[in-house]
């Protein structure tokens, strides 16, 4: 998939508010709905289903819920291994799951992604130190034919 493709879509999600589990561009999404909308454009349905999920993203039973799901329709690849248009996901807290996301796009020195992010909505953030601390995964959009 052109990672072109994929910022350009991911950005026209700038400023849409953050609200859990939606996912409508310029009226309210979380992460996952961010992807979710980015993937629609992209190939022009959902990814698969998607079951009610909370916040805290089964943290307790400590499952990896998110990162098996990515690991389905997305393809892995070397957390080093950078792309504009990777998907990137981030353990915000250490030995807790893996339950947040973006999507790359910018390398190098000054490296950048978009993400939604509670309390601010649809936003592009440097991908800062701190943050990359927090990349536990990254994965790659499959071709437009494998979607």
């Amino acid at each position: 998939m052109n990672g072109d493709a994929i910022v350009a879509e991911a950005r026209r999600w700038i400023g849409t508010p953050y609200v859990h589990q939606a996912s409508l561009c310029g009226a309210g999404a979380d992460c996952l709905g961010l992807l979710r909308g980015v993937w629609r454009a992209l190939y022009g349905g959902e990814p698969g289903v998607v079951p009610a999920y909370t916040p805290d993203w089964s943290e307790p039973q400590g499952d990896e819920v998110l990162w098996r799901a990515l690991g389905g329709r997305l393809h892995g690849k070397p957390v080093m291994d950078e792309a504009s248009g990777d998907v990137i996901l981030y353990r915000m807290r250490d030995r807790g799951v893996a339950k947040h996301l973006g999507i790359q796009t910018r390398i190098g020195a000054e490296a950048r992604f978009i993400h939604a992010f509670s309390g601010h909505g649809v936003v592009e953030t440097a991908l800062s130190a701190p943050w990359q601390r927090r990349v536990v995964a990254r994965f790659a959009f499959p071709d437009i034919q494998e979607g």
